[in-house]
């Protein structure tokens, strides 16, 4: 059996470049990455709609330029249902097929206040109050493919992980077609978190967010805020390498081909990678799982 047939099935997210510096950084990530022919790219949204221009311009350009299947993150804050549909018009005449459908977090506010985890949601009037409605609004407006975000330790603002499990069931229910999980690094509670999903009557495929750690100080941040834990031997793998970023990618290397190492021998065949628009890190990750460029072959 050849290395290109045991590979598994890769995709990537993105976020919308915020200069004309960081566009160019983004371009370059999106083309290096490219050959890898992913199942498709995801572009986020900022919280409040506060990049929908941006999150446009990338989406639409990936696929038209790169000519990669883009995904846009649509999100229920800080709009109507009428503008959300008329966004999701847009991108279904601009030859956007898939949309990635969240409540989405309402902005940071000067207090410190909202943001992800923040507990500081309220649905905006007039507008899909959470993602089920915006999964059944989206599919009214269009027969988009959607996907929506899966928790395997629980949203920070589920009142429990049945609570939790039942929407998410509830947004498959509505029309979307797989689940992307928030980024883990125990990979134990995401097949714990899989194994009750089917329990629950959830057919689709959940496909696991890796975040490759840049900046461990940052991501343990990151994941207090989303509820997401980090076993110690991450803690230990990273100690001391703060100012040594040479062999901090090194190490993060390692650690996210461990990571799906692990799953794909229980059975795992699709990955997600949250690249935080660089290459290097998730270019070297996939070449060591099997995943190789296309082009040419």
């Amino acid at each position: 059996m050849s290395r290109a047939s045991t590979a598994p099935s890769v995709s990537f997210e993105f976020f919308p470049p915020k200069s004309e510096k960081m566009e160019q950084s983004l371009w370059q990530a999106v083309l290096r990455l490219a050959p890898l022919a992913p199942g498709f790219v995801s572009v986020t949204y900022g919280a409040g709609g506060s990049t929908r221009e941006r999150t446009h311009a990338t989406v639409t350009r990936i696929q038209n330029e790169a000519g990669l299947t883009a995904a846009a993150h649509l999100t229920c804050v800080s709009a109507t249902r009428e503008e959300i549909d008329a966004i999701a018009r847009t991108y279904w005449d601009a030859g956007i097929r898939h949309i990635m459908a969240l409540r989405g977090d309402p902005p940071v506010a000067a207090d410190g206040t909202g943001g992800l985890g923040g507990a500081g949601y309220v649905p905006h009037p007039g507008g899909y109050p959470y993602a089920v409605d915006l999964v059944e609004g989206l599919k009214k407006v269009a027969d988009f493919e959607i996907s929506v975000a899966a928790y395997p330790e629980g949203h920070p603002e589920a009142a429990s992980p049945g609570a939790d499990l039942d929407h998410l069931k509830r947004k498959i229910d509505a029309g979307a077609t797989r689940a992307i999980s928030q980024f883990f690094f125990d990979n134990d509670k995401f097949l714990a978190f899989q194994d009750r999903a089917a329990k629950a009557g959830i057919t689709v495929p959940i496909i696991p967010g890796i975040l490759p750690i840049t900046n461990f100080t940052r991501t343990v941040e990151m994941a207090g805020k989303c509820g997401a834990s980090i076993p110690a031997s991450f803690a230990d793998a990273f100690d001391g390498l703060d100012q040594d970023p040479e062999i901090r990618h090194l190490i993060a290397a390692h650690k996210a081909v461990e990571q799906c190492q692990y799953l794909l021998e229980r059975g795992v065949r699709n990955f997600h990678f949250y690249t935080l628009n660089r290459a290097d890190l998730t270019l070297a990750i996939c070449h060591m799982l099997g995943v190789r460029s296309q082009r040419g072959s």
